[in-house]
């Protein structure tokens, strides 16, 4: 019994199907869950526009290509952009496109064997003397039935994080959730919080033609992450004309008057007491694990202080035959990292050989403009002492693909151990930086050296090939150390 269809519980029940396991998943929204309906998908589906907007307005007069009606000779002229976007178009495209993936969720799903219940699930405190676990799951009619399983994974995933004095209304003050509803594009947004999802939806939307305001109560943008490549994208972000305001804890939100009538505006009140205006705001404040009502702590089911379940290495729970995955354990809230904590799950579960889960073999990426890509160990790992291991970060700005592109910003990062030269982690920030880490991650997860990825052949020219120069460097480092 898998109760929640997202990335945790889709990919378990397919595992658990192959395996041979009579698998019934339990969801109340879709197959896909939050990640496909509401979060991932839509959000990379929207910043597909936004990316071909920024493409185009950042290189196009460099790249010789001029608008029609434009005069590149007129002096002062000021600089062209595409004309502007149809954000009502552009959103129904986004819920069409999560819709479909949806489906196709379902269907490979169900070919499989696996039984889909449309409903909500909650464990019986008691195990039977057999092991088994009984599930009740209510429908939308309120209608009940048990089941009983001889395991059941938990994943419910997660929702937006609400402040007390700033509740979303869907219109003007929106979260993740409902910014696929708006029909026009906002003139002046205000998005608060400076994470990933703030970060995405800030150059997007800025991107797509709207004045930004990127409300941080942090002194940069992305602070949990590297630091050189938030400085990177908090350069962009300024120049392009977003307001980037650190340091700067958002208190309240409330609807107030404005010239196009009552409640037209919004004003976001700061924890010093400034204001700032706009006439939509986005909070981006993090997310709430989905495990009330579920009776967890009933079942033994131990909860974290943040209500996140907890879970060891194969996605055991501390409930004997309970499992969990995804973003109801707070582990790591990546579509990737869920949809591996459920296959560990059915693998342990069902007898066969499985690998722990090892987060510092994860790969992540931004899908800012540039995007930011990691995997391994990290800048912060080092300068703390975490792991004794050697840096070369090489611009972009001298790759000849990317003098042809037009690509300014950006950098490839490595970091290997002294000695044996072994590629621990790295960072890349470039366009399609979710393409370019993947070399990287191959050679964390296999222990490559910084020879080894040296001595690999690249196309040239190419953006892949500042991960072999950055890795010849590495290695001439090395070598004058050995010296």
């Amino acid at each position: 019994m898998i109760i929640g269809g997202g990335p945790g519980g889709y990919e378990a029940a397919l595992v658990a199907a192959q395996l041979g396991a009579e698998v019934t998943v339990v969801d109340c929204d879709g197959l896909g869950g939050a990640s496909v309906l509401t979060d991932c998908v839509p959000s990379k589906t929207l910043i597909a526009t936004a990316e071909v907007m920024t493409t185009f307005d950042s290189s196009h007069d460099e790249l010789g290509i001029v608008i029609e009606g434009e005069d590149p000779a007129a002096a002062g002229a000021a600089p062209a952009r595409v004309l502007g976007v149809d954000l009502g178009k552009v959103n129904r495209r986004v819920k069409r496109l999560a819709l479909a993936q949806s489906h196709d969720i379902t269907a490979s799903v169900t070919r499989s064997g696996v039984r889909v219940l449309r409903g909500c699930g909650r464990l019986d405190p008691r195990r039977a003397e057999d092991g088994t676990r009984s599930v009740t799951v209510t429908d939308r009619d309120g209608n009940a039935q048990t089941l009983v399983a001889d395991a059941v994974l938990i994943a419910t995933g997660g929702h937006p994080r609400e402040l007390p004095d700033a509740e979303p209304d869907g219109e003007r003050i929106l979260n993740w959730k409902q910014v696929y509803e708006l029909k026009e594009l906002p003139e002046e947004l205000i998005v608060v919080g400076s994470g990933v999802t703030g970060a995405e939806f800030a150059g997007a939307y800025q991107a797509l033609g709207s004045r930004v305001t990127l409300v941080s109560s942090r002194d940069r943008v992305l602070p949990g992450e590297d630091p050189d490549a938030a400085v990177v994208l908090e350069d962009v972000f300024r120049r392009r004309g977003m307001n980037v305001m650190g340091r700067s804890r958002a208190a309240a939100v409330r609807r107030v008057d404005g010239p196009e009538g009552p409640g037209s505006r919004v004003e976001v009140t700061l924890a010093d007491g400034r204001t700032v205006l706009g006439t939509h705001c986005l909070m981006a404040v993090g997310a709430v694990p989905n495990t009330g009502g579920l009776g967890l702590a009933e079942a033994g089911v131990k909860l974290k202080d943040s209500g996140h379940v907890w879970t060891d290495r194969v996605s055991r729970t501390t409930a004997p035959g309970v499992y969990a995955a995804g973003d109801c354990t707070g582990v790591l809230a990546l579509a990737s990292v869920a949809a591996m904590q459920g296959r560990i799950a059915m693998y342990h579960f069902l007898g066969h050989a499985v690998t722990p889960l090892d987060l510092k073999a994860v790969s992540a990426n931004i899908f800012t403009d540039p995007e930011i890509a990691t995997v391994g160990y990290n800048q912060s790992d080092i300068d703390e002492g975490r792991i004794d291991a050697r840096a070369v970060k090489l611009p972009l700005v001298g790759n000849a693909r990317a003098k042809m592109q037009g690509i300014r910003d950006g950098f490839v990062k490595l970091f290997c151990r002294p000695g044996t030269g072994i590629v621990v982690g790295g960072v890349v920030v470039a366009p399609r930086a979710s393409e370019l880490i993947h070399p990287i991650s191959i050679a964390v997860d296999n222990n490559l050296t910084v020879e080894q990825i040296a001595k690999a052949f690249t196309v040239y020219p190419s953006l892949s090939g500042s991960i072999a120069e950055s890795a010849r460097q590495l290695q001439t480092r090395k070598a004058g150390e050995a010296l």
